[in-house]
């Protein structure tokens, strides 16, 4: 099963949620009610927790 990833729409007169495969990471794709094109985030890495004395 592959996974997905949920993002909103930008456009502030459409803000719909979206759900783009995984693969879809760093690519464009386009929103399907308002055609806005959206750039999807590439996947974070997990920061190390930094110790601050």
């Amino acid at each position: 099963m592959s996974q997905t990833v949920r993002i909103i729409c930008p456009n502030l007169s459409c803000k719909k949620v979206l759900a783009v495969p995984e693969s879809a990471r760093g690519k464009t794709v386009r929103c399907k009610a308002c055609h806005t094109a959206i750039r999807v985030p590439e996947a974070q890495s997990p920061q190390p927790a930094s110790d601050s004395k």
